[in-house]
């Protein structure tokens, strides 16, 4: 027989209480987490899961960030309308951060872009390489082209978790 069972159930609300008022007691004397909550978070995308996105490296403050979120899809990757969401978030100089709304936890793949003229698009040179600042999850190689897509899937087990990105610029 279970123990607890036993004890007055009046007895069991006073313990519940005090246990609570500790438990906040103990919750305020934590520094504030650096990661944002999901009512801060960007996206169109709607879940019980976000990711902070810091990206580091950026060049300048002018134009757009976007942050492209990929399903677990090698297929879609990189290809027109083949992602779950875009969501830009005006550029800061050095190191961005923002949070983007996903779906659930699960496995993605992310894409980063400066849009520094705000074109709502990646400018390309004339051989269709990057003409802005890029990056992706993971921080794969990109010398020899666009990186393989299971260099780039990223695992999102909890809300809230940060992944870092690299930006590199042609």
């Amino acid at each position: 027989m279970n123990a607890f069972k036993r004890v007055p159930v009046s007895f069991r609300k006073t313990a519940a209480a005090v246990a609570a008022v500790a438990g906040i007691g103990a919750l305020a004397a934590l520094p504030a987490p650096a990661t944002a909550s999901p009512a801060s978070c960007q996206g169109d995308l709607s879940g019980k899961s976000w990711l902070n996105v810091e990206v580091t490296g950026v060049k300048s403050s002018s134009g757009l960030i976007a942050v492209t979120v990929y399903a677990d899809d090698s297929s879609k990757f990189l290809v027109s309308k083949g992602s779950l969401d875009v969501v830009r978030f005006p550029a800061s100089q050095g190191t961005f951060r923002g949070c983007v709304k996903l779906p659930k936890n699960g496995v993605y793949a992310i894409a980063v872009y400066h849009d520094e003229d705000g074109s709502r698009k990646l400018n390309r040179t004339g051989l269709g390489l990057p003409a802005e600042g890029f990056g992706f999850s993971n921080n794969p190689s990109t010398l020899a082209g666009i990186p393989a897509f299971r260099s780039v899937r990223l695992s999102v087990p909890k809300p809230g978790l940060t992944t870092r990105i690299n930006m590199t610029y042609p």
